[in-house]
């Protein structure tokens, strides 16, 4: 019954945009760009394998205690309630995942991470170099804490999601942090 409420809203939601798009919040924004990382499966993708495709991406770890899981948990919720409500448009968006744990996020750590949350989640992870790259590219601090007990550490990592273009452009940040619905209006707004 939620989730029919749920996509009744977005899709009233929809009904009530104007016409014409709105200025995206991050047009101009210089964040994102080119790389070249490894996903779940080993295979090397690069930043054009998905032109032509909208992309959510997040950057996290898959050893985070507690935010890492919780955000991408939302922000698959809120995909899959956009994906209920417009499939036609859902197809074009593609979710990406990237580590900023090389060092543990191999990709079997990654494929066991995305498979919990959405089939088309993709985990990209690569070398310390490329990880500080990107991670330069899209405007995402993140810095290893100390060693502790047995090996363990935190990453200390900025928190946003951000939905890109198909041309790679920011368009928009999601509200990761708040109700998968939040996350599926703003995709229907941005998402063409």
């Amino acid at each position: 019954m939620n989730r029919i409420f749920a996509t009744l809203l977005i899709l009233l939601l929809a009904a009530c945009q104007p016409a014409s798009a709105p200025t995206p919040p991050l047009q101009g924004a210089r964040m994102g760009g080119a790389f070249s990382l490894i996903d779940q499966a080993g295979a090397r993708r690069a930043d054009t394998d998905f032109t032509g495709k909208y992309r959510i991406v997040y950057f996290g770890y898959t050893f985070c205690p507690d935010v890492c899981p919780v955000d991408v948990q939302q922000l698959m919720a809120g995909f899959k309630l956009f994906e209920k409500a417009a499939p036609e448009r859902a197809v074009k968006v593609q979710p990406l995942f990237i580590s900023i744990d090389p060092e543990r996020d191999t990709p079997n750590a990654l494929s066991q991470f995305v498979s919990a949350f959405h089939p088309r989640l993709i985990g990209l992870t690569g070398t310390p170099a490329e990880i500080a790259d990107v991670a330069k590219r899209y405007a995402v601090f993140f810095q290893k804490g100390e060693q502790r007990e047995k090996g363990a550490y935190l990453v200390d990592h900025s928190r946003m999601a951000v939905l890109y273009g198909p041309k790679g452009e920011a368009i928009a940040m999601l509200p990761h942090d708040g109700k998968p619905e939040a996350i599926a209006v703003e995709l229907e707004k941005w998402v063409r």
